[in-house]
């Protein structure tokens, strides 16, 4: 397992336009997690079910034009929070910014972001491999912020059944995929102990 260090600034190659860039957000982890809780009190954290049936460990909330949902009806993006009948609470220029700026370093410039998946993770929660494939601009690449206890990310290919890397994040770590890895399986391994937030910027619509 490769093991990151929170507040080291240093950047781990994954694949082709994909990279961990270690300690990235070091210095804004407290005004992220604050700004957290501010859109959790409009938007509540919540557990979904899956078009199969199952509850996911993973509580999670959105912020942005557009706010991942999931129930038996399928996964999707909607304008509207189903659980408060409101739109989702507006993306924060802290995020919005971060996630520019991180985008940039690979060479990502211009991503404009417009859906903020905000997962919440406690001992035992888990992510199970899988692709990212709801967006409607999959040309634009993924940013994911790591806040809190450390996880084990899982980093597979883009076929299900390749090799999988088992990558340690610490708070303030910032992982960016796009291009050729756009389409790579990911998760996160279940959390040993403690409270994980986890910050997911994508575009959604076209």
């Amino acid at each position: 397992m490769s093991d990151l260090f929170t507040g080291e600034r240093r950047t781990v190659v994954l694949g082709e336009g994909a990279a961990v860039l270690a300690g990235y957000a070091g210095d804004r982890v407290e005004a992220l997690l604050e700004t957290v809780a501010t859109i959790a009190e409009a938007s509540p954290f919540r557990h979904l079910v899956t078009p199969g049936g199952f509850v996911m460990s993973v509580a999670m909330t959105n912020c942005g034009r557009q706010g991942w949902v999931s129930d038996r009806r399928g996964y999707r993006y909607e304008r509207v929070d189903p659980l408060t009948g409101r739109d989702w609470p507006a993306m924060p220029e802290l995020f919005a910014s971060l996630a520019r700026q991180a985008a940039a370093e690979l060479g990502f410039d211009g991503f404009a972001p417009d859906a903020c998946l905000i997962n919440r993770y406690v001992a035992g929660a888990r992510l199970s491999l899988h692709q990212d494939r709801d967006e409607a601009s999959p040309e634009a690449p993924i940013v994911s912020v790591s806040l809190g206890a450390p996880a084990t990310f899982l980093w597979g290919g883009v076929a299900r059944g390749e090799r999988v890397r088992r990558i340690r994040l610490g708070e303030g770590d910032v992982v960016v995929w796009g291009g050729a890895s756009r389409m790579v399986f990911h998760g996160v391994a279940p959390l040993h102990a403690g409270e994980r937030i986890n910050l997911t910027f994508r575009r959604a619509a076209a």
